[in-house]
């Protein structure tokens, strides 16, 4: 068994989908773990404030069976493939590490882990000791680096947010 991390994001709709996407999570995933809830404005257009949240699974299926769940829930809830890329989002399912694996054609580690705090809090959340395959160093240490480099907006919430 793989331990993973997801990230789920959402801006439309958001609680009712994150909710809906985590229902599908648990029947395909083993051992789930759910960071508390995030939000943060939209980047890149303007949109109203995602929510995100982090998910560690545990998991012997191959990186493109994960990714093809992750397709077929994204669908499920509507998603939209021929959007922008900075666009509103019904919901966004991604992979973010796969166990200690290093996969460029998959994007694994996910870039993203740097570049945004919505991605980078909840992985530190759950894994904050975790090394990251490709730099060596824990999730903690990026964190303080992103902290002292980035001007960001992130709220945290207790993930019973989603169900009030």
């Amino acid at each position: 068994m793989s331990l993973l991390h997801l990230n789920i994001g959402s801006n439309l709709d958001r609680r009712k989908n994150i909710r809906s996407a985590l229902g599908q999570l648990e029947s395909s995933f083993d051992k789930i773990i759910i960071s508390s809830l995030f939000e943060s404005p939209s980047e890149g257009f303007e949109g109203n404030d995602f929510y995100n949240i982090g998910v560690n699974v545990e998991t012997s299926k191959k990186i493109s069976e994960v990714l093809d769940i992750l397709h077929q829930i994204e669908d499920s809830l509507g998603r939209n493939r021929a959007q922008p890329k900075f666009s509103s989002r019904i919901i966004d399912l991604d992979l973010v590490i796969y166990a200690d694996i290093i996969d460029e054609k998959f994007n694994i580690p996910r870039k993203d882990i740097f570049r945004y705090a919505f991605v980078l809090a909840p992985l530190l959340e759950l894994n904050p000791y975790g090394i990251h395959p490709e730099k060596g160093v824990s999730y903690l240490e990026l964190w303080e680096n992103f902290e002292s480099n980035n001007v960001f907006e992130l709220n945290k919430y207790n993930i019973d947010k989603l169900y009030n």
